[in-house]
């Protein structure tokens, strides 16, 4: 066998076990979804969650919506109670999302995501933080204050959110607006425009 037809045949090898792989991915990934789901408030049809290291609490107060995506080692909490705290929370992903790898979304009060988010990986989207920033607050052990809300966090329709950013509480993103990489969110963000920085502001606005 002449080496042209050694290499043909290692490549159309390669390309069957690649085929054959991905086919066992998506088995995989789909059973993996199906047993992850089952304790979500809702979990639409055709989405997904990727295997690896995903941490999911109080999935009874999250809803996904249809053909969703979370990706793997995602931190997605809904926090009922702490402590002696109680608390009532939600969160509701909406349609077409995608949830980049190694993100932390938690709530105590609530966190809505429109329709066709997408999101970069490691960001942020907390509705809640640890304690004041009173001096009474500061000397006290961070494990140890309460869990305070300023309001819940509303994201709307095609909002991109660019990797390592952080959503803080009491945030609305306008739709079709674009967070930059590593900015740090503490204001509403109008509707179509782009915001960067720490703390983040309009460097760009189309409507």
């Amino acid at each position: 066998m002449g080496t042209k037809n050694i290499v043909f045949t290692i490549g159309q090898s390669f390309h069957v076990f690649s085929g054959i792989f991905g086919f066992i991915q998506k088995i995989f990934r789909v059973a993996y979804t199906g047993y992850r789901s089952v304790a979500f408030k809702n979990f639409g049809r055709d989405s997904t969650i990727e295997p690896g290291q995903v941490a999911l609490y109080g999935e009874k107060y999250i809803s996904v919506g249809n053909y969703c995506h979370i990706d793997t080692g995602c931190q997605i909490f809904a926090t009922d109670k702490r402590g002696d705290e109680s608390f009532t929370p939600e969160i509701i992903i909406g349609d077409y999302c995608h949830i980049g790898s190694n993100s932390h979304i938690t709530a105590v009060s609530g966190i809505y995501l429109g329709n066709n988010v997408l999101t970069g990986k490691s960001i942020l989207i907390t509705d809640n933080a640890h304690g004041l920033t009173d001096l009474e607050s500061l000397c006290t052990p961070p494990l140890l204050r309460p869990l305070i809300s300023k309001g819940p966090v509303r994201i709307g329709d095609n909002v991109w959110i660019g990797e390592k950013a952080c959503i803080l509480p009491g945030v609305t993103i306008g739709e079709g607006s674009i967070i930059a990489a590593n900015s740090v969110v503490t204001h509403d963000v109008p509707p179509y425009c782009i915001v960067a920085g720490v703390p983040s502001k309009v460097i760009k606005q189309f409507k």
